[in-house]
């Protein structure tokens, strides 16, 4: 049954007019019928003569062609034929179909336009019931009117059915959308992620094969030991390299195969930095203060930040300072009440070409990126003491910082190491 009324309301969707038209020739149909003797078992007036009940007939059933379209002129339309109707006693079945327009306004205007249908349609029946009283009020007036009420009670029924189902198909495709759009967002903040990662693994680690192959091709004349350790730590670093790409890019597949690993943390900045000074960057680092109970993204973002910073000064190492020594790096990473401080200073090229250059890279806002998830802030130009060069500063608020756990000494210092070995 079910399928058979969706297949109907189907129809009726893509065949308007062709539905229409075979309903209301069925009700003409069924009206002449009637009005070729059968309304004499429930008349009033036998007299009534023939032509005027087909006249009736025909006005209570054509109009229902337009009841979609224009259902309360077609109730106005009915309206003389129902008085008629009524007065004369006739009481033509064909007269219920003033039932259908109301159940149509009921469904397509507003609940005012249906009650003064209502109200209209109730006029005959009064003027019936006072011409006939007899028994007209009971059993003409009170059915007729209860038949109105249920006409107009059950298309505000499948209007309301209607509406709701509409609202649900509306909040279906605003859900979709809404799905469709987290997921480009999703998409994108992970894309941005992912190039994040990397920049910061193949910027930093093709600047360190950069410097070792710059300082091994210079040592090659003088010192071949030197040129082939330089070439044994190229090796190093890129398989290292080849190594993180391979966990990132793995991360991309279905069925990821790579074996997983930890991200980089506060631990691992010994490495990095060690790896900076074999491609040749002196480099001394201190640690202040208590950091190992830092979050995993927290240590992530420092190291970066670290990495990143270490690898723009290592694009700089060729030149000097104004002392004429070879370009070195300073790391100071200090934890306190207020947060955590990481500072990189380096003293490449403290005059005015560095400081020209623009500071509005992938690299610098990849840092800003990660400073603001922890509400921190990047600052990196130019250091406030000419003899310090260029500086990268990055604070992390301590809302996101946990406090050191008891007994734990708050200072600890890292001491630097190897800027004479380089």
């Amino acid at each position: 049954m079910n399928r058979l009324a969706g297949r109907i309301r189907r129809f009726d969707r893509r065949h308007p007019l062709t539905w229409d038209l075979h309903l209301t020739a069925f009700f003409v149909v069924a009206a002449l019928i009637d009005a070729s003797g059968g309304w004499r078992n429930v008349t009033l007036n036998a007299a009534v003569p023939v032509w005027l009940v087909v006249s009736m007939s025909l006005g209570f059933s054509v109009p229902l062609l337009w009841r979609r379209s224009h259902p309360v002129a077609v109730l106005l339309v009915m309206l003389p034929f129902a008085l008629v109707n009524s007065w004369s006693g006739a009481h033509l079945q064909a007269s219920f179909l003033q039932l259908v327009i109301v159940c149509n306004i009921a469904l397509r205007l507003p609940l005012r336009t249906l009650a003064g249908s209502v109200t209209l349609a109730l006029v005959p029946l009064v003027l019936g019931a006072t011409r006939y009283p007899e028994d007209s009020w009971s059993q003409q007036f009170m059915p007729a009117m209860n038949s109105l009420a249920v006409a107009a009670l059950l298309g505000l029924a499948i209007r309301s059915r209607q509406e709701y189902t509409a609202a649900l198909v509306e909040r279906a495709r605003r859900l979709e959308v809404e799905r469709d759009q987290q997921a480009q967002l999703a998409a994108a903040a992970e894309r941005t992620r992912i190039a994040r990662e990397m920049h910061d693994i193949i910027g930093h680690n093709l600047s360190v094969i950069t410097g070792l192959a710059d300082g091994g091709s210079y040592a090659a004349r003088k010192n071949p030991q030197r040129a082939t350790e330089a070439l044994e730590a190229i090796g190093t670093t890129s398989r290292q390299a080849l190594a993180e790409l391979r966990r990132l890019l793995d991360v991309l597949r279905e069925t990821p195969t790579a074996e997983l690993a930890p991200q980089p943390a506060l631990a691992d900045l010994d490495h990095l930095v060690d790896g900076v000074r074999a491609a040749g960057l002196p480099v001394r680092m201190t640690v202040h203060g208590h950091t190992d109970a830092l979050a995993a993204g927290q240590q992530l973002t420092i190291y970066r930040v670290v990495q990143e910073a270490l690898t723009n000064t290592l694009k700089h190492a060729h030149r000097v300072d104004r002392s004429g020594e070879p370009t070195r790096a300073d790391v100071s990473v200090s934890s306190a009440p207020d947060g955590v401080t990481v500072v990189i200073t380096d003293s490449a090229a403290t005059g005015t070409e560095h400081r020209n250059e623009p500071v509005t890279g992938r690299g610098i806002a990849g840092m800003r990126e990660r400073a603001a998830l922890y509400d921190g802030t990047l600052e990196a130009g130019p250091s406030p003491h000419p003899a310090d060069g260029w500086r990268v500063r990055l604070h992390l608020p301590s809302t996101h910082l946990p406090g050191p756990p008891k007994d734990t000494p708050v200072t600890a210092v890292t001491a630097a190491k190897g800027t004479a070995d380089q």
